[in-house]
């Protein structure tokens, strides 16, 4: 199952960072917001992506033990989205120990319970 959550996070993040590569390509995220603000699905549809960014961000929190990277991971998430949170997922995968069960990720740094 572990492998299984490495091609899908790991697809995640190749498809995400060649898809935002490809729109910035072909238009500027500054040059389209006139467009996106005047739409009430678009702004509901970003609202939920940063409330599901957030959420994300307070498991990272819990697992995390110090502000540092705290900070960082904040401002990645908030910046990247599924990008980062993606490549974290990955980082955590890498660092479960080997026949560890799945139920590990989720688990939260003791300082922070």
């Amino acid at each position: 199952m572990k492998r299984v959550l490495q091609i899908l996070f790991g697809g995640i993040f190749v498809w995400m960072i060649v898809m935002t590569v490809r729109t910035s390509l072909e238009q500027s995220i500054f040059d389209s917001w006139p467009g996106f603000a005047g739409n009430p699905w678009a702004i509901a549809t970003l609202w939920d992506a940063y409330f599901g960014f957030l959420t994300f961000y307070v498991w990272v929190y819990a697992r995390e033990d110090n502000w540092l990277p705290r900070l960082v991971w904040f401002v990645l998430i908030m910046t990247l989205g599924n990008i980062a949170m993606s490549f974290y997922v990955l980082l955590q995968l890498k660092k479960l120990p080997e026949g560890a069960p799945l139920s590990k990720l989720l688990e939260v740094h003791p300082a922070n319970a």
